[in-house]
């Protein structure tokens, strides 16, 4: 690898780390004034709350897993609603897709509709076979104001509206640029070519891999699974088994505060199980 490629590689990863930062602050400066409104809505329709749960769970913010682990644990919503959110779940990845824009940009569209139909129908069915969920019978909640890590804070307008959207998009920027130069030299290093075979030479366990870092409790994930898709590295099918189990800080929420350590472990393990069958069944549809 020579000198000039490692600065170029290097240019290219803090422009396009940079232009995410700026959309994602702005982004959650605009979340920041609806999230509590969103989640009172998903309470009050407990009936239809996997449908709308679905919905939520596309919201491209770690603190939507968060947020519906808290309120299942405090039983506010179904098992079923849980899991919709969860596998609707995508962390930063929508974000960086319009981010990119290119011809990838695209997949958003098919993106979110199947991560709806998969969230809510499974969601559903969740609910119907688990019929019998103590679910408290209130008409809204005051919530605790929860970060995208699971900690709840003094909920003061600074800290909400300014200081928390700027300290995740730095993260964000910090997990993109890395990943990106970090790619960028494994490709320069390696040769592009010789990356691509590799990647051929093992594409039916892409899915596989892609859910497992999907578990990954951490945006990282996001954007790592993301920035393969971008690379050409991964699938529409594999990219879409890694979002799908992607729940990122709700996993780490469920699995340290409910008390029911099984139930919690059930509720990731069978997320992970539906992500890796439709990862594989899109693949089947729309090639490895």
């Amino acid at each position: 690898m020579t000198w000039d490629l490692f600065l170029d590689i290097l240019l290219h990863s803090i422009v396009d780390s940079l232009l995410v930062f700026v959309f994602v602050f702005i982004f959650h400066v605009i979340l920041s004034f609806i999230e509590q409104s969103v989640s009172n809505f998903l309470i009050r329709r407990k009936k239809a709350a996997p449908v709308f749960g679905a919905f939520f769970g596309l919201v491209p913010q770690c603190g939507t897993s968060v947020m519906a682990a808290d309120l299942y644990m405090s039983k506010y919503i179904t098992v079923g609603t849980l899991i919709a959110v969860f596998l609707a779940s995508n962390d930063e990845a929508l974000l960086i897709l319009l981010t990119a824009w290119n011809e990838k940009t695209l997949v958003i569209f098919p993106l979110i509709g199947l991560k709806i139909l998969v969230g809510a129908s499974i969601g559903i069915i969740v609910d119907f076979v688990v019929r019998r969920q103590p679910i408290k019978d209130v008409s809204q909640v005051e919530a605790k104001p929860v970060c995208c890590h699971g900690k709840h804070h003094e909920k003061t307008p600074l800290h909400d509206h300014l200081i928390h959207p700027l300290n995740h998009a730095l993260k964000i920027l910090i997990y993109l640029f890395v990943i990106n130069l970090a790619l960028g030299l494994v490709i320069g290093f390696v040769g592009e070519q010789n990356f691509i075979d590799f990647m051929a030479l093992n594409k039916y366990l892409a899915p596989l891999f892609a859910a497992m870092i999907g578990l990954i409790p951490n945006c990282a994930s996001s954007v790592l699974i993301t920035g393969l898709f971008l690379s050409n590295t991964l699938s529409f099918g594999a990219f879409f088994a890694g979002l799908l189990v992607n729940a990122g800080i709700g996993f780490t929420v469920l699995f340290k505060q409910y008390k029911n350590i099984k139930s919690a472990l059930l509720i990731i393990g069978f997320c992970f199980i539906v992500a890796v069958i439709f990862g594989y069944a899109t693949c089947l549809i729309t090639g490895f």
